[in-house]
């Protein structure tokens, strides 16, 4: 057996358990003596450390590798919420950056992809009549990265939260059976379908008021929150954290608009709801909703709807009609006809009582 030293080639002979050293290279120079040694396993040993030494190296290698993979949560997939963060405030830069987002699925990194999703949903959340990222966001859902199908469902849920959008539904449940076989895009499958149906169609996560004039700084940080932990879906969601699903808590707040009288009873009155129009800097007093449609109280708003008095009879007491709104009576109220009640005595006369063998 030949063992590779730094100076020499040592010849171990077995049988005698002495190995007698033949200086080929520099040991015949610098005169070395023959090296004696009794363990005949020990060359062996001396002959495997480089392959070890070469394993040991690739297994770090390869660590190292598996965890850059696994960080997710890096500078550019947080810039590109960012981006969302800033236009999701008004209407035109939520366009310009819809676009924007188009061009980064296309020529981006995997870590922008992955992000792409979720930051369409931060400008359209409870809002399924944006229907440009409807649409987009149903091309993402069946992406061959299985990261970007994941942010992809899971943000359609967030756009269609609390809505039971009917056409956010059946996507879904189309998605449903495609990924039959996908325990994990499954699971985001059935996610995105509870927030859809969320509270019945009764509730809402957009952090801001129906018409968009007041931002809710509690729901913001808990959908901020939400897109962080949505970032690596498959570590922590799939993994031991799925309990951080629980920040959607301080989103969830409903959406109808209930009137109570001064005593905090139920207060029906006509309200006209619809689409809310910017009169910002408009002389006078010009109108603030347009395409409305009268309803008595309670009512639900959707996003960008507004809601007002169709009767001067009561004066609100907050500036905003949303929510549980406390109602007093107007003091200078002139009853009109269409303000009078039809008695008890009216209501009997106007029911049929005969019945209609006798008509």
């Amino acid at each position: 057996m030949f063992q590779l030293t730094m100076h020499t080639w040592v010849v171990c002979l077995p049988a005698p358990r002495i190995c007698t050293s033949e200086v080929l290279r520099t040991g015949s120079e610098s005169g070395l003596e023959p090296q004696r040694t009794h363990e005949p396993s020990q060359p062996i040993a001396r002959l495997s450390s480089p392959p070890l030494a070469g394993a040991e190296e690739g297994a770090a290698a390869a660590a190292k590798k598996k965890e850059k993979e696994l960080d997710k949560l890096d500078k550019q997939a947080v810039a590109v919420l960012g981006v969302s963060l800033v236009a999701m405030g008004e209407s035109l830069g939520s366009e310009m950056i819809t676009r924007t987002f188009y061009h980064m699925m296309q020529y981006a990194d995997i870590n922008v992809r992955r992000a792409v999703p979720l930051g369409l949903a931060l400008l359209a959340v409870s809002n399924p009549a944006n229907v440009a990222v409807v649409d987009a966001l149903s091309k993402m859902s069946h992406d061959p990265d299985g990261d970007v199908a994941t942010a992809a469902i899971v943000a359609l849920g967030l756009v269609a939260a609390g809505t039971n959008n009917s056409r956010c539904a059946s996507a879904l449940r189309s998605l449903a059976s495609y990924y039959t076989k996908e325990p994990g895009l499954l699971f985001a499958v059935r996610l995105a379908q509870g927030l859809t149906h969320a509270g019945k169609g009764l509730v809402t996560m957009s952090p801001y008021h129906p018409d968009r004039s007041v931002c809710h700084p509690v729901v913001l940080a808990g959908i901020v929150a939400l897109m962080h932990i949505l970032l690596d879906f498959n570590r922590l969601i799939l993994g031991k954290h799925h309990f951080l699903l629980f920040v959607l808590a301080c989103t969830i707040r409903p959406r109808m608009l209930v009137t109570l009288d001064e005593d905090l009873k139920p207060l029906p009155v006509s309200v006209r709801v619809g689409q809310a129009v910017d009169t910002v800097g408009q002389a006078g007093r010009p109108k603030t909703i347009t395409g409305f449609q009268t309803h008595t109280t309670p009512v639900l708003l959707a996003a960008g709807e507004r809601a007002e008095l169709a009767t001067d009879e009561f004066l609100p007491l907050t500036s905003v009609l949303e929510g549980v709104v406390i109602l007093k009576k107007n003091p200078d109220h002139v009853p009109t006809t269409l303000d009078e009640k039809p008695s008890p005595e009216k209501e009997k006369n106007l029911r049929i009582n005969k019945p209609l063998s006798a008509w």
